[in-house]
């Protein structure tokens, strides 16, 4: 026998190491079988003890790791899939949960509704209109108690809990009473709620919604008193922010009612009545209940995957399955008064006397807990979910909390999500105050250096309008590239917890390649990509942010944002973002945060790279639907601020250029004259730089939007601008005889008909722009002249053969006068360009 060769043997020794276990699962399998292909077993349940037992007793088979393949088919779970540390995989024997290629696998944590028929005759309490069209089936009976749900899905289309305001339509509050804990609201006559238990009021406050229980209800002609259930009447009308909005500007905060036989009145709503043990429901067009497919939620949780910050869980991957029907039952049974990105208040109040060790002029306090997820990941590694789906969820579909480290969510679907599609990292324990920074002795409690990417999130936050696209906490070393988010209630992505520039565990995070639109569609103070507290070397770049809708029952219509970067955040660079225009926020921010090249002049290829990298294009399919018609516009003009400062207190040129670094403006921007400072800029930046200008410690601020004469080359001469102007920033006082200030007025706004000889003047100088403001008495002039050119020589232009220019000088001589400052016989004065 010729002897065998060194590399023959090489490589029968590595297929032997690369060979791995393939265990079987489909609904036709039963779990007293092997789990072969041939006999496989009927759950995931006993694969996975199966596989656990195999790595326990160090099977050879696991070399090369594990497969657990699962066929096409509906696999109802009676309790969550726990896998534990015992279940981890290896580097090189990984865990791997997949379906067969190309079938679909349902695990859902729902209860299929059966034996639906039309009532014929009246119920009590249904309403008129409903006579004849509302269909009925027993609730499920679970252990010897109604199963107790808040959704429901007809054919994978959400049905609507029965409501008094039909369509996307609400009501304004009258008031709020915080001492007694009670709200008014309109009454509609005719509806009688004696004996209704379980209605539920949501209220629409700033940034976020609550779901609040009626305790009862106090009619009082057009009105009605409501009084709530504990624990969250007393929270909802003790905390601080949000709160109820009450404006005679904007609207009282907006509500509706939910969950009372008396609100089904039209197609597409249910009704649970858990005293009589039935499931009422108005079928939509082309429903046929005989033959639909009609599922309720069951379970809160699917899968949950827990190690120990000792016993990480490790090496396991979900691939190409779909996790459906997961219920969160805590707003039905403790409310839900949410702080922010839906964690929920236990505890919140104003303080009597503010500050505290690391804020000092912090109001308020608020201990908060974290909404139940379909998929739930704690203390873990290397945990992957790669082509799943994550479909028709009450809450969180997908959540990495404490120790999760170096996981990856990539090409996966969620849609028609109640609350956030993904969180991650830690928001606070419940033991913790929310403004306190997360600093842990053990960093391995850390969420570290996980990826997002690639991922379609559409139709979420559906029923919490206040939660977000992507939510993450307390991390390090995230990174969120390139998935796409729309049809957002609120935020897209909010990177950060804490309101505080203090130090924490957050740095080095990256948001990169990210396509957000259409969000913002419920609750305003929103962005595209928000930010808190400080995260020093992390990078907000190349994302592209668009389509704001117009929110119906915003508090405050223009408080929306692309971009935002609030209280702490600090130490982020924010560079070549896409948006339609600069209407950014920064608010109470840290200090070196660098902005760079945002807004609509981003490259094209930047703009086009953004969202779903071509491979997992496929996915944008599932997109669900939305209207562009109901879309914000950013209006952009000019604004000029002052700030006036104590005598050779104005900052100096290399701290003017770090602030408009920091604040979203460009160093040109930035003029001084005496103690005197101006910054020319857009409108869409006015109130961030209310807020940011404070910490220059100006002794006066003034805001010239007041813009009363405007010409320009391209309306009054006929001429195209150029590409680059130069700005030369003047100012002087009207005299303070107001019957001179009001002709002064008058003369500008009837020059361009009554002296046209001025605008030739202006043309002939080449002038690109030429704008005035007032504040008061003070007026802000405004000459803007081609790049590289010099006013002294282009000005005497203005009067050449044209002595109407001339005589408008002297005429204009006696309505003006120098600023504060100025030298005797001196008016206007000419700011600088800082160096």
């Amino acid at each position: 026998m010729r002897p065998i060769s060194l590399a023959f043997l090489l490589i029968f020794l590595f297929c032997l190491k690369v060979s791995a276990v393939d265990i079987y699962v489909s609904i036709k399998g039963n779990d007293t079988n092997l789990g072969t292909k041939e006999k496989p077993f009927a759950t995931l349940h006993a694969a996975l003890r199966n596989a656990r037992e195999l790595r326990r007793l160090k099977d050879p088979s696991v070399k090369g790791g594990i497969k657990i393949i699962i066929s096409e088919g509906f696999y109802k779970l009676h309790e969550p899939l726990i896998i534990r540390p015992e279940d981890s995989g290896t580097k090189d024997d990984p865990t791997q949960i997949m379906s067969v290629a190309g079938e679909k696998v349902i695990l859902s944590g729902g209860e299929k509704i059966i034996g639906w028929k039309k009532i014929i005759g009246n119920v009590v309490g249904l309403p008129k209109e409903s006579l004849g069209k509302i269909w009925v089936a027993d609730i499920p009976n679970l252990g010897g108690s109604d199963l107790q749900f808040r959704q429901m899905w007809v054919n994978g289309i959400k049905a609507i809990r029965a409501k008094n305001y039909s369509g996307d339509k609400m009501g304004r509050i009258f008031s709020w009473d915080k001492k007694n804990q009670t709200c008014k609201i309109p009454w509609q006559k005719g509806i009688n709620l004696a004996g209704v238990k379980g209605m539920e009021m949501l209220i629409h406050q700033w940034w976020a919604i609550a779901n609040l229980r009626v305790q009862s209800v106090k009619v009082i002609g057009n009105s009605a008193e409501l009084s709530f259930m504990q624990p969250e009447s007393r929270i909802q009308s003790e905390h601080p922010w949000p709160a109820p909005w009450i404006s005679k500007e904007t609207g009282n905060s907006a509500f509706y009612l939910s969950n009372a036989i008396q609100f089904l009145n039209e197609p597409g709503e249910w009704f649970e009545d858990l005293q009589n043990h039935k499931l009422y429901y108005w079928p939509r067009l082309n429903e046929n209940l005989k033959t639909a497919d009609v599922f309720v939620p069951s379970l809160e949780n699917i899968i949950k995957v827990e190690g120990t910050i000792d016993h990480p869980v490790s090496f396991i991957s979900f691939t190409s399955l779909s996790f459906e029907h997961s219920t969160w039952l805590r707003p039905s049974k403790q409310g839900h008064v949410p702080h922010q990105a839906g964690m929920y208040m236990l505890d919140a109040y104003k303080l009597k006397t503010p500050g505290t060790e690391h804020k000092a002029t912090l109001e308020n306090q608020a201990w908060v807990g974290r909404p139940s997820a379909a998929v739930e990941v704690s203390s873990a590694n290397n945990i992957n979910f790669e082509s799943c789906q994550f479909l028709h969820h009450a809450s969180t579909a997908l959540d990495f909390n404490k120790g999760t480290v170096d996981n990856e969510i990539k090409g996966n679907l969620f849609k028609d999500i109640g609350g956030s599609a993904i969180l991650i990292g830690t928001f606070s324990d419940e033991a913790t105050e929310v403004h306190l920074p997360f600093n842990p002795s053990d960093k391995r409690v850390v969420s570290t250096n996980n990826t997002i990417e690639n991922n379609l999130i559409t139709d979420v936050t559906n029923e919490d309008w206040g939660a977000v696209g992507i939510g993450a906490g307390y991390v390090n070393g995230i990174k969120i590239l390139h998935n796409e988010i729309n049809n957002v209630s609120y935020s897209g992505i909010s990177v950060g917890w804490g309101w505080t520039k203090s130090p924490n565990v957050m740095q080095n995070n990256i948001v990169s390649g990210n396509k957000i639109h259409h969000y913002g569609k419920h609750m305003y103070d929103v962005a595209g990509i928000y930010t808190l507290s400080a995260q020093p070397g992390s990078f907000i770049t190349e994302n592209w942010v668009d389509s704001i809708y117009k929110a119906p029952y915003a508090h405050l219509p223009n408080h929306w944002f692309y971009l935002y970067t609030d209280e702490g955040s600090s130490q982020i660079t924010i560079k070549n973002n896409w948006t339609p225009t600069e209407k950014y926020l920064q608010n109470a921010n840290g200090p070196g945060n660098i902005w760079e090249n945002n807004g609509p002049q981003v490259a094209e290829e930047i703009k086009k790279s953004a969202g779903l990298e071509k491979p997992f294009q496929t996915l944008l399919k599932e997109k669900s639907s939305y209207l562009n018609a109901n879309i914000n516009k950013a209006e952009d003009k000019s604004v000029v601020f002052e700030l006036v400062f104590k005598s050779n207190e104005v900052p100096s040129s290399k701290s003017l250029k770090v602030f408009a670094k920091e604040n979203n403006l460009l160093p040109s921007a930035v003029y001084t004259w005496n103690n005197h400072l101006v910054i020319n800029t857009s409108s869409l930046k006015v109130e961030s730089l209310q807020q940011t200008l404070k910490q220059l410690k100006a002794i006066e601020i003034k805001l010239y939007d007041d813009m009363f004469y405007d010409f320009n080359i391209k309306k009054n001469c006929n001429e195209a601008p150029v590409v680059e102007w130069d700005n030369i920033i003047l100012s002087a006082n009207l005299v303070k005889d107001i019957k001179l200030q009001n002709e002064y007025i008058s003369y500008h706004k009837t020059q361009f008909e009554k002296w046209p000889e001025i605008s030739k003047g202006f043309c002939n100088a080449d002038f690109q722009r030429l704008v005035i403001y007032k504040n008061d008495r003070q007026l802000m002039l405004i000459i803007s002249i081609p790049k590289g050119k010099n006013l002294d020589d282009l000005n005497p232009k203005t009067t050449l053969n044209n002595p109407k220019v001339d005589e408008w000088n002297g005429i204009m001589k006696k309505y003006q006068e120098g600023i504060e400052g100025t030298k005797p016989g001196e008016v206007w004065v000419f700011f600088k360009p800082i160096d």
